[in-house]
C-alpha cells in the first residue's frame, strides 16, 4: 500500500473534526495530498447516525460543520505556503523545491513558476480561481506570499475558494455515496464546469466593460 493508501486507512478508522482539519492542512500546503479524499467521505458519513460527525442530527447543519473545519485547514496550510514563502524568499524557494525533499513533495522550479505566472497572469483573485485548478490548488498560496499579497486580501480570497471546494466536494461525497474512484471522477468534471462557468462571467463583464467604454467615446 502506498503512503496515502495508509493515510486513507486510518483516516477512515479516525474521521472526527480533528483529522479533516489536519489532513486539509495538510492537502493546502506543498505536501501533495488529494482533498477528495477527506471532504466527500466525511460529508457520506455524517448522515449516519452513529458516526461522531452526525453531531446535530440535522444533516444540512452537520456537513456545513465538516465544511467549515475543513476550510479552517485549507486556510491553515495556504498561510504556512505564504508564510513561509515570506521568509524563505524566491531563491530558498526555487532550491528546494528542486531539492531532494522538494521532489518527493511533488515539487519543482518548474512548477513553483507556473504558479507565479499564472498568479502574474490573473492577479490576486487567482487565490480564489486556483483553489479549484488541480496542480495550482496547492501551490497558489506560494507566489501570493511571493509577492506580499496583502494577507487580509489573501485570507478572504482563500477562504472563499476553499470553501467554495469543499462544499462542492461534500456535494459529490453525498452523491457518490463516498466512494474514492467515483468522487475522483466527479471532482475532475466538476473542475473543469467550474473553470469553464468562472471564464464565461470573467468574459461577460470584459465585454460589458468594452461595450460601456466604447459607448462613451
Amino acid at each position: 500500500m502506498s503512503l496515502v493508501d495508509n493515510i486513507i486507512t486510518w483516516y477512515s478508522a479516525h474521521m472526527n473534526y480533528a483529522s479533516i482539519t489536519a489532513l486539509m492542512a495538510v492537502e493546502s500546503s506543498f505536501i501533495p495530498f488529494p482533498s477528495e479524499v477527506v471532504i466527500p467521505p466525511a460529508a457520506f458519513v455524517a448522515g449516519q447516525p452513529e458516526s461522531v460527525l452526525c453531531a446535530t442530527g440535522n444533516y444540512l447543519v452537520d456537513v456545513l460543520i465538516i465544511v467549515l473545519f475543513g476550510t479552517l485547514g485549507a486556510m491553515i496550510g495556504a498561510i504556512i505556503n505564504y508564510g513561509l514563502s515570506v521568509w524563505l524568499g524566491r531563491i530558498i524557494i526555487y532550491k528546494f523545491a528542486d531539492s531532494k525533499v522538494g521532489h518527493l513533495c511533488l515539487l519543482s522550479s518548474e512548477k513553483i513558476q507556473k504558479a507565479e505566472e499564472y498568479f502574474r497572469e490573473k492577479g490576486n483573485v487567482s487565490t480564489f480561481i486556483g483553489r479549484f485548478i488541480p496542480g495550482i490548488r496547492q501551490l497558489i498560496s506560494i507566489p501570493a506570499g511571493l509577492s506580499r499579497m496583502h494577507f487580509g486580501s489573501f485570507l478572504w480570497w482563500t477562504f472563499l475558494g476553499a470553501f467554495i471546494w469543499n462544499c462542492i466536494l461534500a456535494a459529490i461525497g453525498y452523491v457518490a455515496a463516498g466512494q474514492i474512484d467515483r468522487i475522483k471522477e466527479y471532482s475532475h468534471e466538476l473542475s473543469v464546469a467550474i473553470l469553464v462557468l468562472l471564464g464565461a462571467v470573467i468574459l461577460y463583464f470584459v465585454i460589458k466593460k468594452i461595450i460601456a467604454s466604447t459607448k462613451r467615446k
